[in-house]
């Protein structure tokens, strides 16, 4: 029996998971075909319910729209993702004649990872850009970092119900402003996640450029294609340590591959740095 994967979302074609993942179970030995799906919060459910019906299932990776949608289509919710309500992956466990579809949360981790990757120490000041499930994972994140207090700006401030149950969840206080006020707390802050989708953040970038605003603290932008953004940009120009948005998609696709093939703490360094030249990550230090 042939064993399939797939990353699930919408839009789905830039995605780097495949890569991430096919390189990861190449090196491991395992024929695991993992696949791009693309699907809206509409057709997930016949998703789903067809995918119901096959064999060889190992595990789903969930992104944007889908982070919510999916608590639905499972049986169990393990981990932080409980807390936060938000999902991005989905493991298949045997349990005797059955299959139970048991969803987790590695952003959390992914973020963790990537910016301590950059030397990030417990910082007083955090911020981050956008909301939806990505901001509920970075701020359970900055929480595991040490910040106590963050700072979110979005478009739609009556739009934050998953950062808010987040912080509750997690005991971070939050504080929501519309993001046209966003450039200069960012600029100030010692570590800034960007939850934005590609070029959301142009404003902003734009904004510290003109400024000529020093940035002293470390910006993780999730979105990575087109890489580097303005934002990226205009933070290193400012002098501040950029991490790019793939050092957190590594990071949490690596608790992805150890759950869907299985092996857990098998899936090691030697693993992860085939999954880092599968996406032009330089390797890393362990």
């Amino acid at each position: 029996m042939s064993l399939r994967a797939a990353v699930l979302g919408h839009p789905i074609s830039h995605s780097k998971s495949p890569a991430l993942h096919s390189a990861a179970y190449a090196k491991l030995g395992i024929e695991i075909d993992y696949t791009a799906v693309d699907l809206t919060e509409r057709t997930l459910p016949g998703f789903m319910l067809e995918l119901s019906r096959q064999q060889g299932w190992r595990g789903l990776s969930v992104t944007m729209p889908l982070k919510t949608a999916m608590l639905k289509e499972v049986d169990e919710v393990r981990g932080v993702a409980k807390v936060l309500g938000v999902v991005n992956t989905v493991a298949f466990e045997d349990a005797g004649d059955t299959v139970r579809r048991v969803a987790y949360n590695t952003d959390v981790a992914g973020i963790v990872n990537a910016v301590r990757n950059a030397g990030v120490v417990p910082a007083p000041t955090a911020v981050i850009l956008g909301g939806g499930g990505t901001a509920a994972s970075a701020v359970a994140a900055l929480e595991l970092l040490g910040t106590g207090s963050v700072q979110l700006f979005v478009r739609d401030t009556s739009r934050v119900q998953e950062a808010r149950a987040a912080a509750a969840g997690v005991g971070v206080d939050l504080a929501v402003r519309h993001l046209s006020e966003a450039a200069e707390p960012t600029a100030a802050a010692d570590v800034v996640i960007s939850t934005l989708p590609p070029r959301a953040a142009d404003g902003i970038a734009g904004e510290l450029a003109a400024s000529g605003a020093r940035t002293a603290g470390v910006l993780l932008d999730v979105a990575y294609d087109p890489w580097p953004s303005m934002l990226a940009s205009a933070w290193q120009s400012g002098g501040g340590a950029v991490v790019p948005g793939l050092e957190m998609l590594l990071y949490q696709a690596v608790e992805q591959v150890r759950l869907f093939s299985r092996l857990g703490e098998e899936v090691n360094a030697a693993v992860i740095d085939v999954m880092c030249d599968a996406v032009g990550l330089p390797r890393r230090a362990y």
